[in-house]
Parts: structure tokens; sequence; C-alpha cells
């Protein structure tokens, strides 16, 4: 043990490989297992790269490959409490000791045999920047600029030197997507200049990045050696079912008050707009609207501007000259109604755009942006009447979720008694609760201090509740024996602990230098042993990498949105528990509806951006495993109080039924083999039914149509011939019968000439859209490739459409990188989504039995065509795998008069904003 814990006193030279004995406890699971097995092989380019889920074992996997390098180590972690993570299971689960060896290091000045420090520190010692421990807790988007320009790396050469001293030849980069920020500059360089093996381990790679963005996470990591999904694990019982559920709220009465004035004021402010005069006349006398045909150039390169003015103007009563329709290249063209995103649109123009074009107004724009001000629409010179940060605050920090909070504790609680592990994450602590008299302050902020004091006052004591913060630490006062216990293991002596100032059953744990390392870990286990039930703390603490595995619910009463982050702190109660094969996951998500929002608002829109980067099991009729709200099957439009309550009512129920959850993902997971992501194209709600429309639009077959046809001629002839049964009476002469015809003719035109013209142009326009799907993506697959942004074998790649019973249309690309797969995905939604700006464009010309000329629009993708070789390319693809189509450059005139027309007239346009990028257990 002494061998392992520290040098011997004849040691007098620098650690060279790792003690003898150090192993690993316990069995691997089985993904672990083969990554193992695979390493030299892995390791030949000198990197291995790991994507799984959180909850996977990465850190072990991760300390395995280290102690099998057996060289000197630096291990970068995002957080504190990751950093510490990594040090406490090293000692937890292959040192077998409580106790950190000196040959571990936390500080990078100071760097040891294994040296574990956070990304930050790294960053800041190799810029001589002084960064305190709370500091580097400091998330990207709250660095300061300070920090940002310290770009320099002007003690790089001090921290390589130290680290060379070490003889440092492996680098552990733990969850590398924080590398998209600052430090992965000072990371890079440190890389190259040591030349180490590169151990990447993440969650959550930045898939939704560019080519360029990817190939520099790459850089760092190497090409991705394994990647594993959630469902994969559950099916290994590597992690353990769950599902997601979402409380919804209603603001309280101030905060709808507050609301309902807000958007009272952006009415009146938008009806003020539209009499303003000298705005009119401001954008009456801009060049593109007086003399439009000589600024075709500026028109055609700033689109939005121009048809916001266009729209403003007619909006407020101005005629619309010819001139303007001749620009848009169609005489029927209906200039659509001004509404605030328009509104939105010409203010932005008109304030920040081109403010060189509107000289001699300047004095209006300064009153105008202080009016906006004044109103809460203009923040950072963005105009938003739609959504307002005030609101979004309202919504997102609203009182009523502390409610929520509430209902959602004393229900789980009721549900699983003294083995409920739950534990609420949120954004802020809220110190100022901490106060003498904190037990009298009225409740009128979200923090953790204020879900704590809300469940203290409103449950049963038999609740015991927990807050752990990187800052303030409250224990039940019957949990300070535990706690003193685990501390004594860990070789700590003394707690210094406060009671409450106005609960004495609750204990105020003070941070000693001691203690602070360990007190995370020190509470966890707490937690775990079941002293605390409820434990309360901060997302920037316990979101990311905190590891409990006995949570058995979770409660996200947090404003994040992200990709990254929602995923991570899903991450915390999806784990497997030892000896406990029947855990399962509730996870709670809280949303507080806009009454004035026909979408829900802000959470709702939050929710939408989290559900898009997790699996999980539907609580639709149909079971299956997808990512998206839409799996919650969550009622939609403005809603009474009696749908909220039906919603929660519903949710609790599924919530309370724990062992179903086991059974749904049982058989969803028995539908599919693997998780694809795909695009979908949903059928157009606002028309008859999918099933009413089938034959119509996905049978594809010229006999069905025919066929109905026919049928309709032989009906109308037989009424025809029965009619001329009557008539042949009156008909005297051959003329008289051929104008008795002539009129039969003109009655069946009338009578079925129209569905026949209904028919086929429906037919053409929805049979590409379904019937060609496939070979749009075959061709854009050979573009993909020729642009080497595939490496994977054309060959081994196949493109994949098919139509659900809904009339949903999916694709996807099978075999590649999940990269490849994402990015195809991701150019595939470019081509046929709604026309931007793309600097090539489509045009698919198809015409029915050789009449009814259609016309639809497509994007050429921006990483196609940026090169014009690429453009010709996917345009002979599209010629051979499609049909006849036009390749269009609109970086000139003509081409930008053409555009114009592509983004008003896209057959796309039908499926605006409805397009998905979706995941499925296929």
């Amino acid at each position: 043990m002494e061998e392992i814990l520290g040098l011997t006193e004849r040691e007098e030279t620098i650690l060279k490989e790792f003690p003898s004995g150090i192993q690993f406890l316990y069995p691997w699971r089985k993904y672990q297992e083969r990554v193992l097995n695979e390493l030299d092989s892995h390791l030949e380019n000198g990197h291995l790269h790991v994507i799984a889920p959180p909850g996977s074992g990465k850190t072990i996997l991760g300390l395995e490959v280290m102690l099998r390098l057996n060289k000197p180590t630096l291990i970068l972690a995002p957080s504190l409490a990751i950093r510490n993570q990594w040090i406490q299971r090293f000692c937890d689960l292959f040192l077998k000791t409580a106790q950190k060896p000196d040959w571990i290091s936390r500080d990078i000045r100071q760097p040891a045999f294994v040296t574990v420090i956070t990304y930050q520190a790294l960053h800041a010692a190799c810029n001589n920047l002084s960064v305190s421990e709370e500091e580097e807790e400091i998330s990207e988007a709250e660095d300061t600029e300070a920090k940002a320009s310290a770009r320099s790396n002007s003690n790089l050469e001090g921290i390589i030197k130290l680290l060379r001293q070490q003889r440092v030849q492996t680098i552990v980069a733990d969850e590398a997507h924080h590398l998209k920020n600052e430090w992965w500059k000072t990371l890079i360089q440190v890389k190259k200049k040591l030349r180490p093996t590169v151990v990447g381990l993440t969650a959550t790679p930045p898939y939704d990045v560019t080519p360029l963005e990817w190939q520099r996470y790459t850089e760092l990591n190497g090409p991705v050696d394994a990647e594993i999904f959630v469902p994969e694990l559950v099916v290994e019982q590597d992690l353990c079912p769950h599902q997601d559920y979402v409380y919804l709220s209603t603001p309280t009465l101030e905060e709808s008050k507050k609301i309902a004035e807000f958007r009272s004021k952006i009415l009146q402010l938008f009806e003020e707009l539209k009499q303003d005069l000298t705005l009119a006349q401001a954008l009456e006398h801009h060049p593109i609207y007086a003399q439009p045909l000589e600024q075709l150039e500026w028109i055609y390169t700033n689109l939005k501007c121009y048809s916001a003015t266009l729209i403003f103007l007619n909006g407020i009563g101005k005629q619309i000259s010819p001139a303007h329709l001749e620009v848009i290249g169609d005489p029927e063209f209906k200039i659509p109604e001004l509404n605030y995103e328009w509104m939105e649109e010409v203010l932005q123009f008109y304030l920040f755009l081109d403010p060189a074009t509107f000289l001699g107004f300047e004095e209006h724009q300064e009153h105008l942006k202080n009016k906006l001000k004044r109103y809460s629409a203009l923040e950072k010179r963005q105009i938003s009447l739609r959504h307002s940060h005030r609101i979004q605050s309202f919504l997102g920090t609203s009182l009523s979720k502390l409610k929520s909070i509430e209902q959602i504790v004393s229900f789980e609680h009721q549900t699983l008694g003294k083995d409920l592990r739950l534990v609420v994450l949120t954004d802020f602590i809220r110190k100022e609760f901490l106060h003498p008299a904190g037990h009298q302050l009225p409740l009128n902020k979200m923090g953790a201090l204020p879900i704590f004091e809300q469940l203290r006052r409103s449950l049963e004591k038999t609740v015991r509740l927990g807050v752990l913060t990187g800052s303030v630490v409250i224990l039940p006062q019957t949990a300070l024996p535990a706690l003193e216990r685990f501390a004594l293991a860990a070789g700590i002596l003394t707690i210094a602990a406060t009671p409450l100032a106005y609960d004495a059953s609750y204990l105020q744990i003070q941070f000693t230098e001691q203690l602070k390392h360990a007190l995370v870990h020190l509470v966890t286990q707490v937690f775990q042993a079941g002293e605390i039930e409820v434990l309360i703390g901060t997302k920037s603490l316990l979101g990311e990498g905190w590891d409990a595995p006995c949570i058995n619910t979770l409660v996200l009463a947090t404003l994040v949105g992200s990709f990254v982050s929602s995923n991570q702190m899903r991450g915390r109660a999806i784990r497997v528990q030892a000896g406990n094969t029947a855990k399962t996951g509730n996870i709670w998500h809280l949303a507080c509806l806009d009454a004035t929002d026909a979408h829900g608002g802000n959470d709702m829109e939050m929710l939408q951006r989290r559900f898009k980067a997790f699996v999980g099991v539907s609580l639709k009729e149909e079971i299956i495993l997808e990512n998206g709200l839409g799996r919650l099957n969550l009622p939609t439009g403005f809603l009474t109080t009696d749908q909220i309550n039906t919603s929660n009512d519903q949710m609790l129920a599924f919530a309370a039924q724990r062992h179903q959850s086991q059974e749904r993902w049982q058989l969803a997971l028995a539908k599919g083999m693997s998780l694809v992501e795909e695009i979908k194209i949903p059928f157009p709600e606002a028309r008859r039914s999918y099933q009413a429309s089938k034959s119509l639009f996905y049978n594809r077959t010229i006999a069905y149509l025919l066929a109905e046809l026919i049928s309709m001629i032989l009906a109308f002839s037989n009424g025809a011939l029965q009619g001329l049964g009557r008539s042949a009476r009156h008909i005297r002469t051959t003329t008289d019968l051929f104008i008795y015809l002539a009129f039969i003719g003109v009655i069946g035109m009338l009578f079925f000439g129209r569905k026949l013209y209904t028919t086929a142009r429906l037919y053409i326009k929805y049979r590409d859209i379904s019937e060609d799907f496939r070979q749009i993506g075959e061709a854009l697959l050979q573009s993909l490739a020729k642009a080497r942004v595939l490496q994977t074998e054309v060959a081994r790649l196949s493109v994949v459409s098919s139509v659900d019973a809904h009339g949903n249309i999916y694709c996807h690309l099978n075999g590649g990188t999940t990269f490849e797969r994402s990015y195809f995905i991701k150019a595939l939604r470019e081509m046929i989504g709604p026309v931007g700006n793309p600097r090539y464009i489509i045009i698919r010309k198809n015409s029915f039995l050789k009449f009814l000329l259609q016309k639809d629009y497509h994007s050429v993708p921006e990483v196609i065509g940026k090169n014009k070789t690429l453009a010709e390319f996917l345009e002979n693809q599209w010629q051979n795998l499609v049909g006849h189509c036009e390749l269009v450059f609109t970086r000139n005139l003509e081409g930008r008069k053409l555009l114009l027309k592509a983004r008003l007239h896209s057959l796309a346009s039908e499926f605006e904003d409805k397009t998905e990028q979706v995941n499925k257990w296929r």
C-alpha cells in the first residue's frame, strides 16, 4: 500500500510508471470490454476516441486505458466536480483507498505522475492568468472578455517544460466537446509540442457543427473509434429504463398581469409604428422603393429588407407600383399581411442594417431606438416584438414552478417513500434566503434555497431535504453522524456545522480547507445512504459528471435547453444501481405556459430544443423509441386550466407505474436494432387525412389515376346515353345530333374536367416529394463524396426512404460514421427545406402527360454550392437519378431574380418549419 500511495524515501527520481498492484476491482461492461480488447488497433493512430452517454462508465474506461498505457498522464476535465471525481474514482475503484496518493496532482504548475486539472486551469496557466477555484466553475457563456482575449499563450513554453520534466505522454480529454470554446487552442498547442497519446471521451459530440469545426474536434481526439447509444446500454442493462415527463403550470396572477401588460404595450407600439409618418417617409425615399429597377443588385442581395419594406408600406395603405411586381417577377403576387415578424424586419433594416442609406433620419432613428427600449422591444441591437427577454424571464423563473416542484416531490415521496432519491437541479443559489429571518421571506425568486424553503415549509418533516452547491451545503441534523463517519474514512477528522437560525433540524456545513475538495463526494455518500431523500443543487456543480447511481427521480428546474447541457443533466438519473435491478428513472421537466402564445411560449420552445437531445419511449398509443417532445403526447394550442390539470394528472399516472416503464422499454427495444438519425417531412395536416389521400399522393401509379378517370367517364356517359334516349324524339336531323353531343361534351368537361385538373395537379405536385426522395438523397450522397465530406466508400453507403401510416416521409443514410450520417441529413434538409440564400439553386422541371409543367426549387447545400465544379456534379447526378433540372447561379442579377421567385414559389415552402431531424430505433 505504501508503494501505491506515494514514493518511498529511497526513490529520488521521477516516477516512470504506475506502482504495481493497481487494477479495476469490478467486472467490465460489454462495450468497455470490447474497446479494451481492440485497444491496440484503436491506438495505432495515437488516439482513442469513445462516445457514450452519461452513466455508461467512460471515466472508468479512461482510467483503465491510462493504466495500460502506463505513462505519466495529464487528465483534463470540464469542471472542478468532474476533476475531483476522476481522482475519487481512481482511489475508490483502482487503489482501494480513500486517500489521494502524492503522485496525483491537482495543480498544473506542480505536475506529478498523474495531473488532473480543468481545461480552464490549463488555459489560465499557459496565459499567466490567476484563476481561483470558484472561477474555474464559470461556464463558457459567462467567460469574461478579458480572459477570452488572452490568446497569446505567453507561458505555454513554461508549462510544456514542466510537463516534459514529468515525461507526460498521455492526455485524457474528458467531455472534449467543451473545446468548442477558447480553451481548445491552448490544448492543441500543448498536444503539438508533447505529441502524446490522446484519449478523448465524450457523451455529446458536436455533430451540429460545420465540417471545419468537426475537423478541429477530431484534430484533438482523432476519428471516432467507438460510439454507444442509450438504447444499446438499456438493452445490456448498463443504463436503467427511464421516462421523461413534463409538468405544466401557468404564471402567477402577478406574472400574468405583467405579461398581459407587456403584450398590450407591444400591440400599442405596433399600431404607433404603423402611424409613424417619418418611418414611412424614410422607407418611401429609399432607392429600393423609389427606383427599384435601378437597384436590382442591392434588392436581390438583400431580399428580406426589400420584402419587409414592401409589406410595411402596403400594410399602412401605400399603393405598390407595378414596377415592384416586375422586380418580383409575378404580376399576380399577393403581398403578405404586415405582422410582428415583418415589423421586426423593417425596423432592423431601418435602424441597424443599412444606416448609410437613411441619411437625414438620424435623429428619428435615435428617438425610435429609445422608444423600443422603453417598450423592452430592443436589446443588444436585436428587435423583438414576439419574443421578449422580459416574458422569457417571467416564464423561466415563474414562481408557479416552486409549486410544481412541491407537487412532484410530494407525489414521488408518496409513491416511493423512504426509497426516494430525488435530485432537483436549478440555475442559481440565491444566498439571500440564508438570512436569519429566511423562514419569513417571501419566496419571490427561483433558486436552490427558495426551492429548499418551499419544500421545507410545505412538506411533512418526514421528507429529508438537503442542499448541495459550490458555496452552500445544508443537511438534515439527523444526517450529521453519517457525514462524520464518511469524513473520518476519508481522513477528515472534524466537520464544522451550524444550525439554521430558523430551523435547528437543519445544519449548514462550513467549508474548510481540508473539506472543500471532498465535500461533494461526502454529501453524495450521505444521499446514497438515505440520510437525504431530496437533494437540491445547481446545474454548474451537479449537472455534469456528478455520479450518484441511487437517483431515481430528477427534476430539471433550469432554463438550459442546449443539446450538451440537457443530455448531461438528464444523465444523472439513468445510471444503473448495483443490487437494484428494478431501478427506473423519472425525469421531470417544468414548463410555465404563456396564455398569450398559441405555441405555449418560451418554456415550450426551450423544451422543444431540449428534447431533440435525447431518445426515449413514447407515451403515445404506438410504443416506439424516438427523440422529440412529440413523443410525450402533450396537448397543444391555447390550453385551459382544466386541460393543464388533465395533462399533469396523466403525467403523474404514468409516473406512478414505474414497472410499466420497464415493460414499455422492452416493447420498444424489440422493434429495432440500432438508432437511426433521419429527416422527417410530415404529411400536410391542412389537407384531408393521409389515408384518404394515400391513393392520390403515394400510390404513384398512372393506372390508378386513369382508372378513376375512366370510371367517371363511364358514369357520365351512362347518364348521357339515358338522356339521349329520352331526348331522341326531339332529334330529327344529323345536325341536331351533333349539337346535342357537343352540348354533352361541354357539360362533361365541366363535370369531371376540373376534377381531372385538380387530381393531376396534386398528383404531380406530391408525387416527387415521396417517390423521388431516395433518388434526391442518392444524388446528394454522390456529391458529398465528391466534395470529400464523406470518408467512407460510397459503395458501403446507401440512402433509405420510407413512408409511415400517417403519410410522414423519412429518409436516412445507412452505413458510415455518425458524423457522416448526421451531416448527410443536415445537407438533405438544406435541399428540401425552404429556399434560403444559396449560391446555387436547382430548378426541377416535370410534366404530366406533356402538360401541367411543374417547377420546384431546391437549394444546393452550402458545402457543395461553394464550388462550381461540385454544383455541376450535383446537377449531373440529379439529371441521371431524379430527372430533368437546371442549375442556376444566384450571385448575378438574373440569378437573384430567380432566387426571389424560388423563395416565393418553392414547393418546399409548403413544409416550412416542419421538416425535422429525428432519431428512431429501427
